[in-house]
């Protein structure tokens, strides 16, 4: 990816110091185990809690710094994406970057307003006539929404992909795009880019 931006340092502290903490806590039951008037499932539980937090800021951190080289509304997208994701409301989103995409897809309905999360929340709500299609955002307007992309022909072994990863393969398959799909299914997060797919809620940073 070009440019990356990453220097969101008080987010980036916030994550070191939460995996700290865990750690710490970790460590701490560890040196109780032995004890049998010790019980560790209360800390467990609490730790679950925390691990929960970490990951949502983990999140942040890395759509943050993916984003934020395309579109100055990268908070917004990031926000909205994870509470999409919280709600297993599937969603496809599409950031155009230096290629014009008007040409590969079929466009839908006109929007022409400044990007929010309430209005990508609404969009993808279920039963919305416009909920299906892909969000096109150029800037930090959202251009269009019910839009059609062309679907990737790539075949993955051993993993089956639904219309909306298909799409997002294939509008970044065809121009410098960058598409955020919601798994209706799942809740999962992934990311489409230059004709392929990572997955963002994992322990591992994607590498371009």
């Amino acid at each position: 990816m070009d440019n990356i931006n990453c220097d969101f340092s008080p987010m980036k502290k916030n994550l070191e110091n939460g995996i700290k903490h865990i750690i710490h806590l970790l460590e701490s039951n560890l040196k109780v185990l032995s004890n049998q008037n010790y019980c560790v499932l209360g800390s467990l539980e609490n730790i679950k809690n925390e691990l929960n937090t970490i990951e949502s800021t983990a999140a942040s951190y890395y759509l943050n710094c993916y984003l934020s080289s395309f579109t100055d509304t990268y908070n917004d997208l990031s926000s909205t994406v994870q509470h999409l994701s919280k709600l297993k409301h599937g969603a496809l989103i599409v950031v155009e970057r230096g290629d014009s995409i008007e040409t590969i897809i079929q466009k839908g309905t006109t929007i022409g307003a400044l990007v929010t999360p309430k209005l990508l929340g609404s969009i993808f709500y279920p039963g919305n006539p416009l909920h299906d299609g892909a969000v096109l955002i150029r800037g930090n307007v959202v251009v269009s929404a019910a839009n059609v992309l062309p679907l990737t022909n790539k075949v993955f072994e051993g993993r089956k992909l639904g219309t909306r990863h298909r799409a997002a393969i294939g509008i970044s398959e065809q121009s410098d795009a960058l598409a955020l799909v919601v798994s209706e299914e799942t809740g999962k997060i992934s990311l489409a880019l230059n004709g392929n797919l990572y997955p963002i809620n994992t322990t591992q940073p994607i590498i371009f």
